[in-house]
């Protein structure tokens, strides 16, 4: 899944500033939809991903069974985390 591919499916746009809050509502919940129906474990980390750039990812324990998984999860997050510090 491509990042901007996902922006562009939920959003309509690949740029966020460009989105009304009704519109960023809506794509954010489709995604929780989507992320909710997806069994692939690639496919379900993209959506939880962007969600989580968001602001609005579940909690790790309810999006992944496999402990990998939220490790995977928990690196991404002390990824970005470093990124908004410097």
């Amino acid at each position: 899944m491509n990042f901007d591919d996902l922006l562009q499916r939920y959003f309509g746009a690949s740029d966020l500033s460009e989105v009304s809050p009704a519109v960023m509502e809506s794509g954010t919940d489709r995604l929780r939809v989507d992320l909710g129906l997806e069994t692939d474990r690639q496919r379900r980390f993209a959506l939880w991903s962007v969600l989580y750039m968001l602001g609005q990812a579940p909690d790790l324990d309810v999006t992944f069974e496999d402990e990998v998984d939220r490790n995977a999860a928990r690196n991404l997050m002390d990824l970005l985390g470093g990124a908004r510090e410097e």
